[in-house]
């Protein structure tokens, strides 16, 4: 039986089963085990629904003729010859077969090996990847990409160069111009391309594809990089093994192949890139060679060698290149003279695997060099999140950063053209380290002694803050009046600030605004959405989504666009890209259907159900991936979710009231110290001590308090069983609901109610944010200047005469 997931249950299930797996072998050996399996069962599913697929399946070298080995004492060997009849079939050889699949050092002896690979085949078993579409969001290519995250940062820094993040390789993508026409007979190469992830995200940013070269030094990740471009629809890729520098493998006669586009993300700062050079292939004339014992420039200038005369490109290096001295500096200032430097953007550091100094992209352009007056400069230093032991770029640093850049915009502490006579003047000689030229720190937030001495807030600081009086006009003079000429003094206690702001007009009428800006983006793309089906380009319709969203709330005041931006593309990735593909692969009708959750011990999935029916064993567990039970409830049973509220309501303040008498009668001298006894209360102990308490004296305290007590319990559980009563009435009309749904319904509580709710939920947390950065910020100004010197010497005197006064009193004479 096969099982359609979500994409992201199906990674990390993938991961999860996968890891338990690995024992004690290196991940960086062990994923070529992962992926080899992954890529015969992908093939394999193709091949069924596809007779004209790019690979070839013989007989004895599908994955269902791995299944069949499963258990047999001979397992890893038949693998083996499994794997060898499909990589001979497809002139494979030396990619998918590089794995010893009867390893003992690596699997384990006798049973240890049998049991491990039988339960590692389980784990792809069930999936279906029959399915999976080459163009535009391919489930495979994209699981693939992400067990190859995971390795990468499993395998230290020495192993883990063979994955670019894919957020930097989309941007890299997006700095070298590909247009919508480009044509497929355009050229992109990566002559350090470890396993083609930056070539693919570059062919993917192509309307028509690219032709794909490349070369890899390792084999095993020159393996990886062909199974990749087999995986994501390029089988047709040119991937070759060498080394780069010594041994270039895309010549013509005796010179470099040039291309049109180029990608690299080259080894950083390597010391033995020339040894066994012989043929420099003209690639130092005119420049000067590189340092003997690093190799940055040697890849850089390799690749201005293979660009053609209008060609573009983008290479990661380290922040080094830019200002390193001597021959170096030799070389950039050629570089810079020829104008073949475009751009150049500073990264934050700690965002590769296998290094965490901090580096740039250095954007190459040959078209129209000569006639190049600067170079554009972005310090994008500083937008990342944390993800685990690593940073990363989220969507609104990416897209800033190719905003910025494509539309050449300049922004304080951010960007801007830097001339080359800028570059070129004594004071910078052909150095280009960006914090010459962009200083992105935060302004200096100055301490004001006249108002520390006099009192009263700054003018100067009020003004920074201009964006928000622009927003919200009369806001300023609510919170404050003139003291003095430069000075301004607050007319709200500081704890007021937060409500003055959201509880005014103006600020009630910008969320109308904002929301209705939102309302009115998102009701125009209504019919795009509705119209999601099979054939539907996940990039393309949420790159639609956010150029527009971006545009919408470009001219608005306060809001920034790119927070706005960011709240779509975080749920984009949490929760709507998974939609879209189970509508694509349902329709709207089958995506809404419930089904029952999964259970898999292999693969470490459980699924959390979202509604339980029936009680016990028969108790049927039911998942609702597109339409959540809330949104059904929230739309169709509003009056019954009350109903129940107050239940809930009743039965927390029955537990209050047990939890309050039970506290006030504990203790050694209380009324329950007898029935508690070093033991938790219950019903059950209240009962059985009020037996005895009876028989002991009927009259008592502790029986009047054990019988209210027992009456107390009483309430709860008839408060709890109301409730769990209703909640089971409530599950069975919201599944009936389920079936009655037309397609018009579904696509109702999916797009606007699930999808724009968030949305409109997004910008006002974002607005949110603004509000409390601006009460924060009056707090500290408040409290900063509320008190004078003047006030605080007198606090002092005050203190002083006070502890002279006790002196006194104890015959203390100072």
């Amino acid at each position: 039986m096969t099982v359609a997931l979500k994409k992201s249950d199906l990674y990390s299930s993938l991961w999860a089963g996968a890891d338990e797996l690995r024992g004690g072998m290196d991940a960086s050996q062990y994923k070529d085990y992962v992926l080899t399996l992954l890529f015969v069962k992908y093939v394999s599913d193709k091949a069924k629904a596809d007779p004209y697929a790019d690979v070839e399946v013989p007989d004895g070298g599908s994955f269902d003729d791995l299944v069949a080995l499963k258990g047999k004492p001979d397992i890893g060997e038949q693998v083996n010859v499994a794997i060898r009849k499909l990589a001979d079939a497809n002139d494979l050889q030396g990619v998918i077969n590089n794995a010893d699949f009867d390893d003992p050092d690596k699997l384990g002896r006798g049973k240890e090996l049998v049991d491990r690979l039988t339960k590692l085949i389980g784990i792809f078993q069930d999936l279906d990847f029959s399915g999976s579409r080459a163009e535009g969001d391919d489930l495979l290519g994209d699981a693939y990409e992400y067990l190859m995250r995971h390795f990468a940062s499993e395998s230290g820094k020495s192993k883990g160069q063979f994955y670019t993040p894919a957020e930097v390789s989309r941007v890299m993508a997006a700095l070298i111009g590909i247009k919508p026409n480009t044509p497929k007979s355009a050229t992109v190469y990566d002559p350090t391309c470890g396993s083609g992830s930056l070539l693919l995200k570059v062919a993917d940013a192509a309307p028509n594809g690219l032709t794909i070269y490349g070369q890899e030094k390792d084999n095993a990740t020159r393996a990886l990089a062909v199974m990749n471009m087999v995986l994501h629809g390029n089988a047709t890729a040119e991937i070759k093994q060498g080394d780069t520098i010594t041994s270039p493998q895309f010549l013509r006669g005796t010179e470099l192949q040039t291309f049109d586009y180029l990608v690299a993300n080259p080894p950083f700062s390597i010391k033995s890139w020339n040894n066994g050079l012989e043929h420099e292939y003209g690639r130092f004339d005119g420049y000067g060679r590189p340092p003997e014992k690093n190799g940055d420039y040697a890849f850089l200038l390799h690749m201005i060698k293979s660009l053609k005369s209008s060609g573009k490109g983008a290479v990661i290096l380290p922040h080094g290149v830019l200002f390193r001295g001597n021959a170096e500096a030799t070389i950039r200032k050629e570089l810079i003279k020829r104008g073949y430097i475009k751009g150049i953007i500073g990264l934050p550091a700690n965002l590769f695997y296998g290094t965490g100094i901090p580096a740039c992209i250095i954007v190459l352009d040959k078209e129209n060099a000569q006639a190049r007056t600067g170079i554009f400069m972005i310090d994008a230093s500083k937008g990342f999140t944390k993800d685990g032991n690593k940073n990363r770029l989220r969507p609104r640093d990416m897209h800033q950063i190719i905003d910025a850049f494509v539309n050449q915009k300049e922004m304080a502490r951010y960007s801007r053209m830097v001339p080359f006579s800028e570059i070129a003047d004594s004071k910078n000689d052909y150095d280009l380290n960006i914090p010459r030229y962009i200083d992105s720190s935060e302004p200096e937030d100055i301490q004001d002694l006249h108002a520390h001495l006099k009192g009263g807030i700054p003018d100067r600081d009020l003004d920074a803050l201009e964006p928000y009086w622009e927003a919200f006009p009369s806001l300023r003079s609510s919170l404050f009046k003139p003291l003095r000429s430069g000075y301004s003094e607050l007319v709200v206690d500081k704890s007021e600030i937060r409500s003055t702001i959201t509880d005014s007009a103006e600020h009630e009428a910008f969320v109308t605004s904002s929301n209705g800006a939102v309302q009115y983006w998102w009701n125009a793309h209504k019919t795009l959405l509705q119209g999601i089906t099979s054939t539907t380009r996940p990039h393309e319709l949420i790159a639609e989504l956010g150029e527009t969203l971006l545009d919408a709330f470009r001219s608005r005041p306060l809001i920034d666009e790119y927070g706005v931006y960011e709240q779509l593309m975080t749920y984009w990735n949490d929760v709507m890209h998974d939609d879209v593909a189970l509508i694509m692969g349902d329709g709207w009708d089958g995506a809404a259907r419930p089904r029952q959750t999964i259970e898999n011990k292999v693969r470490k999935l459980s699924e959390t159900p979202d509604l339980v029916v029936g009680a016990g064993r028969g108790g049927v567990k039911l998942k609702m991936d597109l339409i959540p039970p809330a949104l059904i409830v929230n739309r169709y049973f509003a009056k019954e979710k009350a109903e129940l509220d107050a239940l809930a309501a009743v039965v927390e303040a029955a537990s209050q009231a047990v939890e309050e008498f039970v506290e006030e009668n504990s203790g050694e001298e209380g009324l329950l110290a007898d029935a508690m006894d070093d033991e938790k209360i219950s019903k059950a102990l209240a009962s059985a001590r009020l037996k005895a308490a009876r028989y002991e004296d009927a009259k008592s305290g502790e029986v009047k308090a054990l019988t209210q007590l027992i009456a107390l319990y009483d309430a709860e559980t008839i408060a709890k069983r109301e409730a769990k009563e209703a909640q089971v009435k409530l599950d069975e009309v919201t599944l009936k609901q389920y079936a009655k749904l037309s397609t018009a319904d579904i696509q109702s509580l999916v797009i606007d109610d699930k999808w724009g709710g968030r949305m409109l939920a997004g910008v006002n947390s974002e607005l949110a944010v603004l509000i409390q950065k601006l009460a924060d910020r009056l707090n500290v100004l408040g409290e900063r200047y509320e008190k004078t010197v003047g006030d605080l010497d007198a606090e002092v005197e005050a203190l002083s005469a006070k502890v002279a006064e006790h002196l006194a009193a104890m015959g203390i004479k100072r």
